[in-house]
């Protein structure tokens, strides 16, 4: 009996530049798939809802891995796995934030294998888009999420345009509130994207998490030194502690003078299409300390028009503890 259920013939490249993995992706016209640390792309064809017929492996270009000091901050490449993020010293000591952020993505296991690069473009997790339905996100006519009957306890409250499938990136809140820079390549073209612009919302592009376009390949991140040694707090609450994608999160970064703050950025992440930041929060803890006081004045800012779905609707205060939790500590 013939099967007819086994995954298609899929050609594999394996560049050795940036250059000829961005050349091969423009000249394969979406057809091709650019690799990674492969976690999102297994799951994708496990699953059958999306298809490629070539693999363009970035695994084996050297100059995508690596953590360096550079005289504006640190780079790093973006095939860096995360296991590698979480532990490099000079991450922890400068930039912990980041470092913590990865240390909660997924299990270790993935973490040895998934890289940072990787993390911030996979593709967002709503159970209806990932099993093939013609959702506005793939470019049908209906959010099924978003619908009397849809499951929709881990979408978004905020932010939401027709899709309300959040972005599903640990690291991608860190790197909003340190404010990264990725630097994407097509071929002899290089730019730099802030990590705050980097994501797009549904009512820029509906089909796409991130700017990345046909032949853009993402090859570091920058951290500016504006950063370095920032005060910091991390907090992912999920289901479960391993594997789990956060159901609502919060990366924040101070610059304090004295006991008051001079500088913040507040991150949540899980709780729109993008990472979401806290600007009116930012605003009116300047020039206050982090204390209880503080915390209790300024949480209820943080889910200022928040639209709560059926089944989502703690999220607006669990978004306001952990805004309350990020000033306390």
């Amino acid at each position: 009996m013939a099967a007819h259920d086994v995954m298609p013939d899929i050609e594999l490249f394996q560049p050795v530049t940036v250059e000829d993995a961005s050349a091969i992706a423009r000249r394969l016209e979406g057809r091709g798939w650019v690799l990674a640390g492969g976690q999102d792309t297994y799951g994708w064809l496990k699953d059958r809802a999306k298809t490629a017929t070539a693999m363009i492996d970035l695994g084996t270009i050297e100059a995508l891995s690596g953590i360096e000091e550079t005289a504006d901050g640190v780079r790093i490449g973006a095939m860096t796995t995360l296991r590698t993020v979480s532990r490099d010293p000079l991450i922890r000591e400068r930039y912990a934030l980041l470092a913590e952020a990865a240390g909660k993505v997924a299990s270790p296991q993935i973490r040895n294998q998934g890289t940072l690069g990787g993390n911030v473009a996979q593709d967002t997790r709503c159970w209806y888009y990932r099993r093939g339905l013609s959702c506005y996100r793939a470019g049908g006519n209906i959010c099924y999420a978003d619908s009397p009957e849809g499951m929709n306890r881990e979408h978004a409250i905020l932010g939401a345009s027709r899709c309300v499938a959040v972005s599903p990136s640990d690291t991608g809140t860190a790197l909003v509130a340190l404010d990264a820079v990725m630097v994407i390549q097509n071929g002899g073209s290089v730019r730099r994207v802030p990590a705050a612009k980097f994501f797009v919302g549904p009512a820029v592009n509906i089909t796409h998490m991130t700017v990345l376009r046909e032949g853009d390949i993402l090859t570091a991140i920058e951290l500016p030194a504006a950063w370095a040694g920032a005060e910091h707090y991390f907090e992912k609450v999920a289901d479960r502690d391993v594997w789990d994608f956060a159901l609502v999160s919060i990366a924040a970064a101070f610059r304090t003078s004295g006991n008051a703050i001079e500088d913040a950025r507040l991150v949540c992440g899980a709780v729109s299409c993008v990472p979401h930041r806290l600007n009116a929060v930012e605003r009116a803890v300047i020039g206050r300390p982090r204390s209880e006081e503080t915390a209790e004045s300024v949480a209820g800012l943080a889910s200022q028009g928040a639209k709560p779905l059926n089944f989502n609707h703690f999220k607006a205060p669990l978004m306001e503890n952990l805004v309350k939790r990020a000033l306390r500590s």
